[in-house]
């Protein structure tokens, strides 16, 4: 298109770049918090930048929801009690509510405006934000860590951006212990983890984190994701008892009766057999 231009997200750290073409620049808000932008792009729908780094776009956003929350969820054996630390544009929290044993999922992102924004330029990412399983809030996630209850929880997934601003505190120990303190005995934490190609030191400082504060298993699960730097992409699950992650409920995940664009039991079962890189740096077999 002639009118075309593109927006790029350059990654200083690998020296590369991520760009889409765009037609339009459709809304634009600077939050107490971070600075939003919502561009129309000519061939993956609506782009959502935050602070100049993309979060999601219409077209391929499934990869990174999906495997936050499906992963997880088949690994617990019995998710009742959910709570997302960030998850503003509210898929993840789509995901969860997929799953009709899961009873409660409390949303708790600090920034109202990116579930404002992601409701008028991404609703089908919103559209469970009122099943009346779901509770979305916009607080601090770390002082709502800090006062959940002990034992309260079955699955803390932490959907947040990257480890800078309002997302630091959500990297280190001290936010982690306030997880393991409000998980019950089987419980799960996982985090979106970078890329293990650019950020490998980061997924080692994260689970040394989670391992200080009390977490015992851990594995980290690859998977694509196109808008984000290198497109390569990683969540990790930590167990609070040490249980083995490798295995998850298999035929329930087969069996599922929701639709999923990626995941399903063989992709679950492929991101487990980790990739050579990550067995060398993390010593997960």
């Amino acid at each position: 298109m002639a009118d075309s231009t593109w927006f790029y997200e350059n990654f200083e750290h690998t020296g590369s770049a991520i760009g889409f073409r765009t037609v339009r620049k459709l809304d634009e808000v600077q939050s107490p918090f971070q600075k939003i932008e919502i561009f129309e792009t000519t061939d993956f729908g609506n782009l959502m930048v935050i602070d100049g780094a993309m979060m999601v776009s219409t077209r391929e956003n499934f990869f990174y929801h999906e495997m936050m929350s499906h992963a997880a969820i088949f690994t617990h054996a019995a998710p009742k009690d959910i709570v997302i630390i960030g998850g503003g544009d509210c898929g993840t929290l789509r995901e969860c509510l997929k799953h009709a044993e899961v009873e409660t999922v409390v949303q708790c992102d600090i920034d109202e405006q990116v579930t404002r924004m992601a409701e008028k330029y991404f609703p089908e990412l919103c559209e469970s934000n009122n099943d009346p399983r779901a509770t979305v809030m916009f607080d601090d996630g770390i002082a709502y860590m800090a006062a959940a209850e002990p034992e309260s929880i079955d699955i803390i997934i932490v959907d947040s951006t990257d480890p800078v601003g309002p997302a630091e505190g959500l990297f280190n120990r001290a936010f982690y212990e306030t997880c393991f303190k409000a998980l019950r005995p089987e419980g799960l934490l996982v985090q979106q983890s970078e890329s293990p190609l650019a950020l490998m030191n980061l997924i080692q400082d994260m689970i040394a984190a989670m391992a200080d504060a009390g977490f015992r298993g851990f594995r980290t699960l690859p998977f694509p994701q196109p808008c984000y730097p290198t497109g390569w992409w990683s969540c990790t699950i930590a167990a609070k008892n040490g249980r083995d992650l490798t295995t998850f409920r298999n035929d329930a995940a087969a069996g599922k009766t929701f639709r999923t664009e990626y995941y399903n039991a063989g992709i679950h079962h492929g991101a487990l057999l980790q990739p050579e890189l990550l067995k060398r740096a993390l010593k997960q077999s």
